[in-house]
């Protein structure tokens, strides 16, 4: 008798066999919202390892659970996860010219519920420094996918060491070097570097420092929350940064983590 080949896929594909199937006593379902690109690479390693997606997650509960995978093992490929994770959306889809809509995207939703606090976009480099005690002992900064990459499904950024021997990091490494880290809290902080050699110095700052996004970021306490709203919102919000100045936009920073993004140049230009 031939045996019957293995089906690839999950078991919904198979109406009989998932209609036979329950759950045994004391399992507990769960459910994660993931993008399209995520689930894209998800389906792909489940293809290669002939398993549902479902089991090739239960597969990692399981080498965790008996101890064949390591809490250590495990923790260092979240954090290179979550580094290319970082990137914030923008409230509002684009259209062919690249500018912003008056559609608000779904996974912003939270924003146009009144939900999150809104803090000033500031216009300069995303960095991230790393502190011990007080100490600086780490310095990173973000790096874009090349064209290729996109090509190749690559959409998101991610962290790279900076180089203190490359003129291109000199301006990211004086700032870094000119923030006061003392009071900072052991960890990973993602930052704004900014200074008059970074980005055109659109705050016209005198020197290089970098800003904390978790810890001192401006907030703005009344922010309208709709297209036409923010759009005449962005076109003469001054800096709380650097007054005198136009900020660059608004972040909204939901308490679960979340943030989503709008800049004045989003919009187009007025008619």
């Amino acid at each position: 008798m031939e045996e019957e080949p293995k089906r690839r896929g999950r078991p919904r594909k198979d109406p009989e066999r998932l209609a036979r199937w329950t759950p045994p006593d004391g399992w507990s379902r769960l459910v994660a919202w993931v993008s399209p690109e995520e689930k894209k690479a998800l389906k792909r390693v489940a293809v290669d390892a002939e398993v549902s997606v479902a089991d090739l997650v239960r597969s990692l509960a399981s080498g965790l659970a008996t101890g064949a995978i390591t809490h250590e093992e495990l923790v260092g490929q979240v954090r290179i996860g979550r580094q290319v994770m970082e990137k914030i959306p923008t409230l509002f889809e684009r259209d062919g010219d690249f500018r912003v809509m008056d559609r608000p995207r779904a996974e912003c939703a939270w924003v146009f519920a009144g939900e999150g606090a809104p803090t000033e976009k500031l216009d300069g480099t995303n960095v991230r420094l790393t502190v011990r005690g007080g100490h600086l002992v780490r310095v990173e900064k973000r790096r874009n996918p090349s064209k290729a990459q996109k090509q190749q499904g690559i959409v998101d950024g991610w962290y790279v060491d900076t180089d203190r021997h490359g003129p291109e990091d000199r301006w990211i490494l004086t700032a870094a070097g000119n923030t006061d880290v003392t009071a900072w809290p052991d960890g990973e902080h993602a930052c704004e570097a900014l200074g008059p050699r970074i980005q055109g110095n659109p705050l016209e700052l005198d020197d290089h420092l970098c800003v904390p996004f978790d810890l001192a970021a401006p907030v703005y306490t009344v922010v309208p929350r709709s297209y036409d709203g923010l759009r005449e919102f962005l076109a003469g919000l001054e800096s709380r940064y650097a007054p005198g100045t136009l900020a660059e936009g608004i972040v909204f920073h939901h308490p679960d983590g979340r943030r989503a993004k709008i800049k004045r140049k989003d919009f187009p230009a007025a008619a």
